[in-house]
């Protein structure tokens, strides 16, 4: 049980690293698209890329049961909060300023996660759970915050809200993906929700942003965001979900600041204050403090 705790560890936190490659990718390979449609395109490719894996992989029988199997409100729920998440979170950074919108919505998300594995199960998740979260936490948002520009906009209360609804519905995606990796694959169970969500975000960009003409370099960034980013970022964390509680996967992904920071310094070669580099200790020591919380609750 050990292994499987561990195993599921290190899913998730091969799909940070994945996750952390989005804003250097976005960077390098700059787009005219609105933050919308890229939300809302990486999302098909995604569920186009979750299709393709789910037919090559499991048969026809295994596809009929693999349906049966999916709670269908679960699936919706699943469905919307993804979207949600990535329209909450685009509209809420631009509400509130990159900095202040991502250490709120990456921040609130694993206390979101306690809060409902608290109200849902009635299991409390352990105080060295908690000190860990707290403290990557406060890492994660002292290494977004030192990066800010002193030009940034002052935070609107409508953006603050948000970037909370964003982390919320992050922390809901994995509650419900959990039970969904549990009723069949963990493979349907991701193009479901994603299938699901790509049809509710098309719409929605469409409606803010209008109609748009993608050229090849941004179907080269989306292409690169839906098939590495987001399918196999979170085909990695929809397994690790079979092994490890929702809370713990939803911390463990604040993993992601540490490796866009990394990133940010290695590849964008830009400046980093001493704040960020206290902040990057505080966040390694709250995951490893939350590791062993997992690996002790298995045992």
């Amino acid at each position: 049980m050990q292994n499987k705790s561990l195993s599921g560890t290190l899913m998730v936190l091969g799909a940070a690293v994945l996750w952390g490659t989005t804003g250097t990718t976005q960077s390098l390979v700059p787009t005219h698209l609105s933050a919308y449609w890229i939300g809302a395109l990486r999302l098909v490719v995604a569920a186009a890329f979750f299709s393709v894996i789910t037919l090559a992989t499991l048969s026809r029988t295994q596809l009929r049961l693999g349906l049966r199997a999916l709670p269908g409100w679960s699936v919706l729920l699943a469905g919307a909060s993804v979207a949600g998440y990535n329209l909450a979170f685009f509209a809420g950074v631009k509400a509130t300023g990159v900095a202040i919108g991502t250490a709120i919505a990456l921040g609130s998300g694993p206390l979101w996660a306690g809060l409902l594995q608290w109200l849902l199960t009635r299991q409390l998740p352990a105080g060295s759970w908690w000190l860990g979260t707290l403290l990557a936490v406060g890492g994660g948002s002292l290494m977004v915050l030192s990066g800010a520009s002193s030009s940034g906009a002052a935070a609107s209360l409508q953006g603050i809200a948000l970037c909370l609804l964003a982390g919320l519905s992050y922390a809901v995606y994995a509650l419900l993906n959990q039970r969904l990796v549990h009723a069949t694959s963990p493979t349907m169970a991701t193009l479901a929700a994603f299938g699901t969500a790509a049809a509710l975000a098309v719409p929605v960009a469409w409606a803010i942003s209008g109609s748009v003409t993608p050229g090849p370099r941004d179907w080269a960034v989306v292409g690169y965001l839906g098939v590495v980013a987001t399918s196999m970022a979170y085909l990695l964390f929809s397994h690790a979900l079979r092994w490890i509680s929702s809370a713990t996967a939803v911390t463990l992904a604040l993993a992601e600041p540490l490796v866009a920071f990394c990133l940010a310094l290695l590849v964008l070669h830009e400046a980093a204050s001493t704040g960020a580099f206290i902040g990057l200790g505080l966040v390694l020591a709250g995951l490893a403090v939350v590791v062993l919380a997992e690996v002790r609750r298995k045992a």
